[in-house]
């Protein structure tokens, strides 16, 4: 694994959930780093998120992100926001960071108080792995009900030598950006300005993390964190460079996205929903996330069942303003409904080789328009309901 030049990673067991996990993790910037951020837009937004919009208001430089698994420290009241603020205190102290450059994040249960005894406890712990763990065992930490870690890298070549990204994300369910129940980091190695990486991440976030969906719920501590600490020493100056890295940086968020909706909670099934031909982007979504967030579409997946009248019914009740005549669907490529009605033959012999498949894609165009959309959504299976059933026991 290529790892950005300047960066160090920690993670350990604090026993913020069962005992023998890693739950509590920290990537740390050898120099302050520019920093970007994408929050959830959730109106209960958790301690951490406030705290680091705050933070990154303030537009100074950032050193790293404290990362913690099996409290999200959300709906937590004037407690909650001041138990942050010490977890960034004995971090700080611990890691030799301040503490007003150390971007805090949580996930978890929502509700449940820090045991800050607990955190005190796991500071040396935490110092003493920082810079002897992979980055894999960082987002491990991250991990609440994943069943994998996910990590995604990528590296190109300007002129002045090599930059470098590694991201990292945790995400299972709760997922319906903007955004999901989803951590995700970023280090990157090459000198920016503040104000281009902002933008730069929040259109990449736009166009990869704000396009999946598991469950529609939507998280109250959802975030994208960035850090660009110039170690490359290759500063990004050109619009040619720039859009090398925005390159580089949606290529790493896709990846995680994609890995977010493969490991979703209890999920078999990945479909690729792409929607055209609409009068505009923002009815070309709904069509998606109506279809993508469909209990009986998702189950039909899950049961790798045909049942594309499920999706007609799903763009139908979706808001959209289309001639429902013009709607044209491709399931994995085989046409299926045009004109207002199913085209001849056995569909079902067609679609189930299709169905069988993990990754399916759903293509639906409604019309003439110009306008375009694309959502990742996983199936809804028995163990969706187990899973979530069982969570706080």
């Amino acid at each position: 694994m290529h790892i950005p030049k300047g960066f160090r990673f920690a993670a350990t067991q604090a026993g913020f959930k069962h005992a023998g996990k890693l739950d509590l993790g920290a990537v740390v910037s050898d120099n302050p780093a520019i920093a970007a951020g994408v929050f959830t837009t959730n109106k209960f937004q958790a301690a951490p998120v406030l705290q680091c919009r705050e933070m990154l208001d303030s537009g100074r430089k950032m050193s790293g992100f404290l990362v913690n698994s099996g409290q999200a420290n959300a709906c937590t009241g004037d407690q909650g926001r001041a138990n942050c603020r010490e977890t960034l205190n004995l971090a700080a102290m611990a890691l030799d960071i301040p503490a007003d450059e150390l971007l805090p994040a949580s996930t978890g249960v929502i509700g449940a108080q820090f045991d800050m005894n607990k955190w005190e406890a796991a500071m040396p712990a935490l110092a003493k792995s920082l810079g002897t763990v992979s980055p894999e065992e960082t987002a491990k930490a991250i991990m609440t009900t994943d069943t994998v870690h996910k990590l995604a890298e990528a590296s190109f070549e300007l002129k002045g030598g090599t930059v470098r990204l590694l991201g990292m994300c945790k995400g299972a369910g709760m997922i319906s950006p903007n955004m999901a129940t989803m951590l995700s980091f970023i280090a990157c190695d090459a000198d920016i300005s503040t104000e281009a990486w902002q933008t730069m991440l929040t259109d990449c976030v736009n166009l990869s993390i704000n396009r999946v969906t598991v469950d529609g719920d939507m998280s109250t501590n959802d975030c994208v964190m960035a850090l660009a600490n110039g170690a490359s020493g290759i500063a990004i100056e050109s619009e040619e460079e720039y859009i090398l890295l925005r390159k580089h940086l949606l290529e790493v968020l896709e990846e995680l996205a994609y890995k977010i909706v493969m490991d979703a909670e209890g999920g078999t099934k990945v479909a690729f929903i792409q929607v055209s031909g609409a009068k505009n982007d923002a009815d070309a979504e709904r069509v998606a996330r109506a279809v993508g967030n469909s209990p009986l579409v998702k189950t039909a997946l899950f049961g790798s069942d045909p049942n594309w009248g499920r999706i007609i019914c799903a763009a139908g009740y979706s808001g959209a303003d289309f001639n429902p005549e013009e709607l044209v669907l491709k399931i994995g490529g085989v046409l299926v409904f045009r004109n207002g009605t199913p085209e001849p033959g056995n569909m079902d012999d067609l679609l189930n080789p299709i169905m069988a498949e993990r990754d399916i894609v759903i293509h639906l165009d409604i019309g003439e328009g110009p306008g375009s959309s694309m959502l990742l959504a996983s199936d809804l299976s028995r163990e969706y309901v187990s899973i979530n059933a069982d969570y706080r026991s």
